[in-house]
């Protein structure tokens, strides 16, 4: 595996009454070995089509054709969708150096664009700014009836024909949908293909929260130049444990599910995922859309937070630490130490700070992380730690494989379905009615 997880922190014996029970955690992971047989029926079967995708490989040509195509002769890519249909993508992006602070404009290639929140205003500057001539854009939703996608899309056709080049919209536009099934309306598709505009098609048996090993996810991974069969080949990782039949304490995602819902079980009702890396913001978003989305339902699961190491040591840990002992901590590290500029001895004896000269800011930032997870310890809070040796393509499948396997198994534990999101589907049917007037008093 090419992270290394573990627990000890969030258990009994080290972290005191806030901790997860031996006694609570064994009963939780012999309850998994139901989800984890299910699981393997499901591989088996083909009716789960999520456990196929890692060892997939007839895609990979195509969505390695279509990142070319939208590479060649542009400056910019722009990526249309919301949720799950773009989440992914901006995780896989980010490796490769998308939207890390300070970098993007240094990034050589086409620069990318997601515009995964609908506002107007940010919407129209971006179309009164962007060189059409160069750009390139690429509308997704898995079911085609996606409003803020949709209304995306109609924008930017529009302005298209507006600035003269009705024409080049096949060239400029690149869609991906679920195919075409008789008697059931994708909006997205007959939008798509009435303009002559290439779409790929997305598996129906994936949802969008869980759809980051598809070509939702890896057509921006291989636009930035990223191994997508690396990608894969990491979730391979992650899911083998399951296939292989290992015991439950033996396999890393079974282990993640018992503990959160065994500690939830005790209160604590907040899960926090805290990164040391900025190459991991996006991936922390993207864990709070899938464990949310997948887990809230009939008043279960557990309220995911994002946070980022080490900026938010300066504002969110002085609550971690002292505040309601309502939360299980993850705190994931990354290979950092001795990377980055070395501190001059001398500048840092003017600095008061003689101890750092000599030191990277690898070495401070892996301290950080480290200090941050024994702090929260020692103050009786839970905490399990992920550490990833290398931060590439490879072990980044294999988190993101991880924490969906994790996600699906704690649903079965908690006892609701991980792919549906009825609560989201009623705020879009009630938005549509208002839009239309329907809704008016």
């Amino acid at each position: 595996m090419p992270f290394l997880q573990s627990i000890d922190g969030a258990c009994e014996a080290r972290v005191g009454a806030h901790g997860a029970s031996t006694k609570d955690l064994e009963r939780t992971l012999a309850e998994s070995e139901a989800a984890l047989s299910r699981l393997r029926e499901r591989h088996a079967n083909g009716s789960l089509p999520l456990l196929r995708l890692p060892a997939a490989e007839g895609d990979i040509a195509s969505i390695l054709k279509a990142a070319e195509r939208l590479r060649l002769g542009s400056t910019d890519v722009v990526f249309l969708g919301t949720g799950g249909s773009s989440l992914g993508g901006q995780t896989l992006a980010q490796l490769g150096g998308h939207a890390v602070p300070g970098l993007g404009a240094f990034l050589t290639g086409p620069r990318l664009h997601f515009m995964d929140n609908l506002d107007p205003d940010t919407f129209a500057a971006l179309l009164s700014k962007l060189p059409f001539e160069t750009t390139r854009f690429v509308a997704i939703s898995k079911s085609g009836g996606t409003g803020e996608t949709l209304m995306q899309t109609i924008a930017v056709l529009s302005a298209l024909k507006m600035a003269g080049l009705e024409r080049r919209i096949p060239e400029l536009l690149f869609g991906i949908t679920e195919p075409a099934v008789s008697g059931k309306k994708n909006g997205l598709r007959d939008l798509l293909s009435s303009h002559g505009i290439s779409l790929l098609d997305h598996d129906p048996g994936i949802g969008g929260r869980f759809s980051v090993l598809t070509n939702v996810g890896l057509v921006p991974a291989a636009v930035m130049g990223l191994d997508i069969a690396a990608i894969r080949a990491g979730a391979n990782d992650a899911l083998s444990p399951i296939l292989e039949r290992r015991a439950p304490d033996q396999i890393p995602s079974a282990v993640g599910a018992a503990l959160a819902v065994a500690l939830g079980a005790r209160g604590k009702s907040i899960s926090v995922l805290m990164a040391y890396s900025d190459k991991l913001e996006k991936f922390t978003r993207w864990y709070v859309q899938l464990w949310a989305e997948s887990l809230g339902k009939d008043g279960k699961g557990t309220t995911p937070l994002a946070a980022l190491g080490p900026v938010d040591q300066h504002s969110q840990l002085q609550l971690f630490i002292a505040g309601p002992r309502d939360k299980l901590f993850t705190v994931v590290t990354a290979g950092v130490a001795g990377r980055g500029p070395r501190i001059d001895p001398a500048l840092a004896e003017h600095a008061g700070e003689p101890a750092i000269g000599g030191k990277t800011i690898g070495d401070l930032v892996a301290a950080q992380g480290r200090a941050t997870a024994e702090t929260l310890i020692k103050n009786g809070c839970p905490v399990r730690t992920i550490h990833i040796e290398r931060l590439d393509e490879r072990a980044l499948g294999a988190l993101l494989m991880h924490f969906m396997l994790e996600t699906i198994i704690a649903a079965h534990l908690f006892g609701v379905d991980p792919f549906d999101q009825p609560a989201v589907e009623e705020g879009k049917v009630l938005a549509k009615r208002y839009l239309t007037g329907a809704g008016a008093a």
